[in-house]
């Protein structure tokens, strides 16, 4: 049995919503990467996150099928656990805050995974969109309002790995603010809420409300947690 923690990540202005994130803030537990790889797959959430010296903020992550060396959501969740100035990933270092009711990051758009940053022309065509065959990850979006930076966004993952369709993408998010050049606001999934700003020399910051959902253990082999 391994202790974690489920997160909620970038959730909407009245606390609903944002992406589910398992934590194990004792990553000793499981050291090896195939154990990490079985637990993250057990889980089932879209990332989990092994911490491997939570003074320092040294972390590995995990999706159901793959290690990422970088992802958004799971560093924006375990900064606000851990409470630290910055993360260690593999991709680099990661500064972190807290300001107020949100947690923010800073990374590079480098450091993201490649994304498909498709635009449709209004809110209502992203809404109306089926989830597509596994295959390209995309990251569906168009402007709510250009000039407030607002914008509506989907993300499919095309993993096949059971996750259809993420609440709420970090590095998605950095990508598209890498892109367009600017602060966005974006209303992801079914209603969270992430921030973005450019930062001087091809950084990014992004944010997002934290909530801690639950501690848990896992369920024995074979049966979802």
């Amino acid at each position: 049995m391994t202790d974690y923690d489920v997160l909620r990540v970038f959730c909407g202005p009245n606390g609903g919503h944002g992406n589910a994130l398992g934590v194990v803030r004792d990553g000793s537990v499981l050291p090896g990467r195939s154990d990490r790889q079985a637990l993250a797959a057990e889980l089932g959430f879209s990332e989990t996150v092994f911490v491997d010296d939570p003074e320092r903020g040294a972390i590995d992550i995990y999706t159901p099928t793959l290690r990422l060396p970088f992802a958004g959501h799971p560093c924006v969740g375990t900064a606000w656990l851990l409470d630290v100035p910055e993360l260690r990933t593999p991709a680099g270092v990661v500064g972190a805050r807290l300001d107020g009711e949100f947690s923010w990051i800073e990374a590079r758009a480098e450091w993201a995974p490649p994304r498909t940053l498709r635009r449709h022309a209004t809110p209502a065509e992203v809404d109306a969109l089926d989830v597509p065959p596994p295959g390209e990850w995309i990251y569906a979006w168009a402007w709510e309002d250009e000039a407030a930076g607002r914008i509506r966004a989907r993300a499919f993952p095309g993993r096949g790995d059971g996750i259809d369709e993420d609440e709420a993408t970090g590095a998605a998010a950095i990508l598209l603010t890498e892109q367009l050049g600017r602060a966005l606001n974006i209303t992801q999934g079914k209603g969270s809420q992430i921030l973005t700003a450019p930062q001087p020399h091809g950084w990014v910051e992004i944010g997002g409300r934290v909530f801690l959902e639950r501690q848990a253990l896992t369920a024995p082999r074979g049966r979802q947690a």
